[in-house]
């Protein structure tokens, strides 16, 4: 079965131009606009990667790092967070929330590709 992905941004071009990345290369990838429903989302199917930013309105990308991993079956998924905010501090927060990676934005779409890829085996 093909590796499904959560993507979670509320910026509308981030999530397109991840989605139309990784489609192409056998990923399902589902995208959502906010933290809310990344968790209805999560509760409701099983994925294998979830990319989620950090700078969200309502509930932030710490915020739903630390509520996915509270999930019994989301506590070995590896969670990625890309994010414009990129100063030591935030991604120490972002590990301390429970992501295993932190990634600044922008990326290169080679690395990014590469990094799901590892993520996902």
């Amino acid at each position: 079965m093909a590796p499904k992905i959560l993507v979670v941004d509320d910026d509308e071009l981030v999530l397109t131009a991840i989605q139309e990345l990784l489609s192409p290369l056998g990923f399902l990838v589902t995208t959502v606009p906010n933290g809310s429903e990344a968790l209805e989302k999560i509760l409701s199917e099983r994925f294998n990667l979830v990319i989620l930013d950090v700078i969200m309105p309502e509930m932030n990308g710490f915020e739903v790092c630390q509520k996915i991993r509270q999930v019994d079956s989301y506590a070995e998924t590896p969670i990625m967070m890309l994010t414009a905010k990129s100063g030591e501090e935030d991604k120490q927060r972002g590990m301390e929330a429970g992501a295993n990676l932190y990634l600044p934005k922008p990326i290169s779409p080679k690395r990014l590709i590469v990094l799901v890829e590892e993520a996902i085996k």
